[in-house]
């Protein structure tokens, strides 16, 4: 029998933190949830923090997701910025470290890259794609909501791949494990 995994996406965010949560079996995924922390009326930076880790660990204890899959920082001219948004992100880790939940950690591009294959799609074309990968209707009233989602299906994509596939150090090492596929003249 395939097993069942609940997955937690979190894209952090100060003034909004998306999220999206799916269940898995085998190779097949569905929606669950996805929605947004909004925060934007919370004056300061520290009642933001608290909120995000309040709203994560109310999310853990009402699904028990298996594992928590969140959008890395990016780096960014704005130090200000990203220290904040590090924060944002820490806390949701926090939360998730808490529950006993398991992290992973995914970079914009490689999450934009797992949905749509391109590393520089849109939230748009994200979206969109999403709504076909797992077959749902209503579209959230902010993209957050799918950023979050998408950290999630892209840990769903990455933890299917074939464990049976080889990985390689060097040249050499391909070369020493395919000694057959080595052409001389």
């Amino acid at each position: 029998m395939k097993r069942e995994r609940i997955i937690l996406g979190i894209d952090p965010g100060t003034t909004v933190t998306g999220y999206g949560i799916i269940r898995t079996a085998g190779n097949k995924a569905e929606l669950i949830t996805l929605g947004v922390i909004k925060l934007s009326k919370i004056e300061d930076h520290n009642g933001k923090l608290k909120k995000i880790f309040e709203r994560t660990l109310q999310l853990i204890d009402e699904y028990h997701p298996d594992e928590l899959a969140i959008e890395a920082a990016f780096y960014g001219k704005n130090v200000q910025s990203m220290l904040k948004l590090g924060r944002a992100q820490g806390v949701a880790i926090s939360a998730a470290l808490y529950r006993s939940v398991p992290i992973f950690e995914y970079a914009p591009r490689k999450i934009k890259m797992a949905i749509t294959g391109q590393g520089n799609a849109s939230k748009e074309q994200v979206a969109a794609l999403l709504q076909k990968i797992l077959k749902y209707n209503e579209k959230p009233d902010m993209l957050d909501a799918t950023d979050g989602l998408a950290a999630a299906v892209c840990h769903f994509f990455q933890a299917n791949v074939p464990s049976s596939a080889k990985s390689f150090n060097s040249w050499k090492d391909f070369i020493s494990k395919n000694p057959g596929r080595l052409k001389t003249r």
